[in-house]
């Protein structure tokens, strides 16, 4: 192994080659000029944005160290650290390879098409200097000799395809800045005055590549206005990194860049104006991640102004960081000119049903659900609806219940509050005090009764009162058979049982996750079902059958009593779930009543 390394380069510095393709293995060299003569080393077990410890150091293998010719013995201390004995001051290196495995947005991967990787899965954290320089060096291989290389790390010497030698102030910032590597589209375009890259990876030759720049560049310059209305912004520049796959959806938020997984179809396609649901949530997506630049990645918790790699990291208050953001990226897209009225109230009304037909809303709290997000919203399972809700919807629909209550009483909007807030932060860390500080100010009113029943209960938000003071009537509709029957189910020549929600009908017939549900007995007559809806056809007007489920290798016949289908109404306005925690009953819809009023919200 070589000790050479750039000239330019830091203290610490990380050699990173992707060296087996097949075998997805990454080499990474780390060189610490300055070592301790006990110097210890961790890798991340969790990164950033993705609350759930992941053991990143489960990929980490042939770890060895040495100081000059010298070959020096590492001792594993724990799962994700280690020691090396050597000379204090004398160059130490180290080299390891990392197998990258995991095509999300959270870790690494590579093959002999595309290399991904975070920081937080390859670079091991110099104790005692995470505070000095680092520098990363892109190396490239025979293998890779066609492939380029995309991160929001500053070059110090890098080659027009992006290989070769970056600059991060710090650890955090290198951990923060992923790396794409591959034969990629590649796309630019200037918002603001800011300098921004697009890079996608995996899209068919129908994808039409003008498009995409020209909805992301209103996206992020509806967005820097927002926050700054002389449209300077925070970052010198910004990465978008998308990788399109045959099924896929999500992302993951960075200082200035981020990486994401969309549907190949999702894509915008050349010759087809209309924009497609699909490609209309990936615009979602971008412009969730985009805002993330400000709401999280600069205005963030208290608690996370300085993150330890080593554990959990708790707050009470991804409610705001997450489901303020899950407000305002289709509040932008409608601003952007992207969405129209009635396709963001869609969107509106979505996020309604899922929190309102999710009985854990009756359990947990919005600010307990962000504190529980490292047990419950990453670990999710059959009983999940159950006892939890999620602070992306039910965050969301805060936020719309604040901005409309302080558009209502006009002395504010949401928007002045985010704004406020980042002035009063520094752009750096708050916490739920500073939100309540900048409502009073700017309504001239406390709002801590507000936040206490919408964020720190199970009361159901004023909804149908606060849009119907914006122009828009919530209708309580029909719902559907699942929802009557409490039940959420995969339906493939039979129907599997996902999810056996409280109080329905389903749970108490005995149904189980798990089940398949095969037919039904309706006054004798057996009859067997493919999907859900063969059980209205079959048994008519009936209201009570047998269910004849398979669990366990076992035919069971359960007891079902066919509920109503009549509507029991919305939630009443403000109303504490004290009683026992029950499915929602209803499906809502929204309907414009006066137009004008629905302009001055939305615009």
């Amino acid at each position: 192994m070589p000790l050479s390394r750039p000239a330019s380069a830091a203290d610490i510095h990380y050699r990173v080659e992707p060296t087996d393709l097949n075998a997805h293995l990454f080499t990474v060299t780390l060189t610490v000029q300055r070592p301790t003569a006990s110097q210890e080393l961790s890798l991340p077990v969790w990164i950033p944005g993705s609350y759930l410890v992941r053991e990143f150091s489960k990929n980490l293998q042939a770890l060895a160290a040495r100081q000059g010719q010298r070959a020096l013995q590492t001792a594993q201390l724990d799962k994700h650290r280690w020691q090396v004995q050597c000379t204090e001051g004398k160059p130490l290196v180290l080299s390891y390879q990392v197998c990258a495995y995991d095509s999300s947005v959270r870790t690494a991967w590579l093959d002999a098409s595309r290399g991904f990787f975070n920081g937080t899965s390859l670079c091991l954290r110099v104790h005692g200097q995470e505070t000095q320089p680092h520098t990363l060096e892109l190396a490239r291989t025979a293998a890779t000799a066609t492939w380029a290389a995309a991160t929001g790390l500053r070059p110090l010497a890098a080659d027009k395809q992006g290989f070769g030698l970056y600059l991060a102030a710090d650890y955090d910032e290198l951990v923060d800045c992923p790396v794409e590597l591959g034969n990629f589209w590649v796309g630019r375009f200037k918002a603001c005055g800011i300098a921004h890259q697009f890079v996608v990876a995996g899209a068919a030759p129908s994808f039409d590549g003008k498009r995409l720049l020209a909805d992301t560049q209103k996206i992020c310059e509806t967005a820097i206005r927002f926050w700054h209305r002389e449209g300077k912004a925070p970052f010198k520049s910004y990465v978008f990194m998308l990788n399109a796959v045959g099924d896929g959806y999500g992302g993951l938020e960075h200082r200035n860049s981020t990486a994401l997984i969309c549907g190949r179809r999702d894509l915008p396609r050349q010759g087809e104006a209309r924009a497609s649901e699909g490609y209309t949530t990936l615009l979602g997506l971008i412009s969730h991640e985009y805002f993330h630049t400000w709401n999280v990645k600069r205005l963030r918790p208290a608690e996370f102004a300085r993150y330890d790699y080593a554990q959990e990291n708790y707050t009470e208050l991804l409610w705001f960081f997450e489901g303020f953001t899950s407000y305002y990226d289709d509040l932008l897209l409608r601003r952007a000119g992207l969405l129209d009225d009635a396709n963001y109230l869609k969107l509106i009304t979505k996020t309604i049903n899922q929190v309102l037909q999710t009985p854990g809303r009756s359990v947990q709290t919005v600010a307990r659900a962000s504190f529980d997000a490292w047990v419950k919203y990453y670990r999710q399972d059959e009983n999940t609806p159950n006892t939890t809700v999620s602070y992306y919807t039910k965050g969301s629909l805060v936020a719309l219940c604040l901005d409309l209550a302080l558009r209502r009483e006009g002395k504010a909007t949401l928007d002045d509050v985010m704004r406020a807030l980042w002035k009063r932060c520094a752009g750096g860390p708050m916490t739920e005090a500073d939100l309540r500080a900048v409502l009073h100010d700017l309504a001239g009113r406390p709002f801590d009764k507000e936040l206490v029943h919408w964020v720190h209960s199970t009361a159901d938000l004023p909804l149908e009162e606060l849009l119907a003071a914006h122009g828009v009537a919530l209708k309580a509709d029909r719902p559907q058979l699942a929802q009557r029957l409490g039940l959420r189910v995969a339906e493939n020549h039979s129907v599997q049982i996902k999810t056996v929600l409280r109080g329905g009908a389903a749970e108490k017939a005995g149904m189980s996750a798990g089940d398949e549900w095969l037919g039904i007995e309706v006054q004798g007559q057996g009859w067997r079902i493919s999907k859900l809806d063969d059980v209205t056809f079959y048994a008519g007007t009936h209201t009570t059958l047998q269910a004849l489920v398979a669990r366990d290798g076992r035919l069971l016949r359960l007891p079902l009593e066919m509920p109503s289908v009549q509507s029991t109404g919305v939630p009443a306005e403000g109303r504490r779930n004290t009683a026992a925690p029950s499915m929602a009953p209803d499906t809502i819809s929204l309907t414009v009543t006066d137009p004008a009023a629905l302009g001055r919200w939305l615009t």
